[in-house]
């Protein structure tokens, strides 16, 4: 098994996707305070509204995983402005296949104008050519239809919806839904045409 490195800055036309930081905290936080009713509504981890210590353990964290490898939290931020816009990553990390689980949330002020899109293209491109890659998933709870149109717009094929499969936040029974993208569809999609920078 080797393990292989995310690159700790990626770039797309609108973005800079970087690791965590500390000194990055201030911004993060004040877009999860912007955005706690849409989060609170799909992850488990905004179950309260997430304080500014909370957000600057978890880049402490977040870096340190960032670095041995484990996991691989990004931060993204507008070319232009420097606005904080989405947070992203390569997640469960299976280095025996290898794959990869691409998460994603957007700061609700800036719905609507395809950035989370641009960034999961760019880190598939990332897992396929320069992580070796056999495998890349999106999972999204399947009444969560922005998570759901985010990953067919990137390419991906829907392959299971398992019913009743974890509690939301609010602690109804959740169907998960499965989206999947290999190699060889990666290569044929050309929408990835020229690698991750596009």
């Amino acid at each position: 098994m080797i393990k292989r490195q995310c690159p700790p800055v990626i770039e797309t036309e609108r973005l800079i996707l970087r690791a965590p930081s500390v000194s990055d905290a201030p911004a993060v936080n004040a877009a999860q305070s912007e955005s706690f009713a849409e989060l609170h509504r799909w992850m488990k981890w905004a179950d309260k509204p997430i304080e500014m210590e909370e957000t600057t353990t978890y880049a402490r964290m977040a870096a340190d995983l960032f670095q041995a490898g484990d996991d691989f939290p990004l931060w993204a931020f507008l070319k232009d402005t420097g606005e904080f816009v989405l947070a992203c990553g390569l997640h469960r990390c299976d280095w025996d296949v290898p794959k990869f689980e691409i998460g994603y949330w957007r700061r609700s002020s800036y719905h609507g104008r395809g950035y989370v899109t641009e960034a999961v293209r760019a880190l598939t491109g990332v897992g396929f050519e320069q992580m070796g890659a056999n495998r890349m998933e999106i999972r999204c709870d399947a009444r969560n239809s922005r998570s759901r149109r985010v990953a067919e717009r990137a390419g991906y094929r829907l392959e299971a919806q398992i019913r009743h499969d974890s509690r939301a936040p609010d602690g109804t029974l959740r169907d998960t839904l499965i989206y999947a993208l290999l190699p060889d569809e990666y290569r044929a999609s050309p929408v990835y045409f020229g690698g991750a920078q596009n």
